[in-house]
């Protein structure tokens, strides 16, 4: 099983970094992220390099896309040769999206009716696009899920985890990472914050 990280010019480190990290805690039991790319590299907002694992075109094999957040995402969206490689498909596929990476979804026309999550800086744009945005940190409708604020990648990773291979397997990932003395709050805190935004976990 196959998570597509999608990352692009001007990404935001937290969201890319901490979602492939989770998942990739999984990776013994077939669950394996991979930061994936427009171009052989891409630059981070705060000038951090980093050369993709895959190329753009993984996004149609990967059983999961999560689309990360940075401050060139509205050039994306404008960007019809760009968004024409993400050919995405709800119907097979998990698809997430981290704060402003819900312009992207609204590009797609995967959101629909669905409400969405978003950073407190993004929220206008996406609301633009006709989205109604929760004040939450994390909604989900099926396959499709977004989350706002850059520390909630982890929760689009405990969702990913828990859709794919159960909950006890989240619950590992995530105590491995949890700050020392906090394990059982930090990982119900996780799993409270996705249920309540409506996934129904394994």
């Amino acid at each position: 099983m196959q998570v597509a990280v999608v990352t692009f010019d001007g990404f935001n480190e937290l969201d890319s970094f901490i979602a492939s990290a989770l998942v990739n805690r999984c990776r013994k039991d077939g669950v394996e992220a991979f930061i994936t790319t427009p171009t052989r590299a891409v630059t981070s907002m705060n000038g951090m390099e980093v050369t993709g694992q895959r190329p753009m075109e993984f996004v149609t094999e990967a059983d999961v896309v999560l689309i990360g957040s940075g401050v060139k995402t509205r050039d994306v969206v404008a960007d019809d040769r760009l968004a024409s490689r993400l050919a995405l498909d709800p119907a097979r596929q998990l698809i997430g999206a981290q704060c402003s990476g819900a312009l992207v979804l609204a590009r797609l026309g995967l959101l629909h009716s669905m409400p969405a999550c978003a950073d407190v800086k993004n929220r206008p744009f996406v609301e633009a696009c006709g989205v109604t945005v929760l004040d939450a940190p994390f909604h989900a409708e099926g396959n499709i899920a977004t989350a706002g604020g850059c520390l909630a990648s982890r929760y689009l990773a405990t969702w990913v985890i828990s859709r794919m291979l159960g909950e006890d397997a989240a619950r590992g990932a995530l105590d491995y990472v949890a700050p020392v003395g906090e394990n059982q709050e930090s990982v119900e805190r996780a799993l409270r914050a996705v249920r309540a935004g409506g996934a129904a976990l394994r």
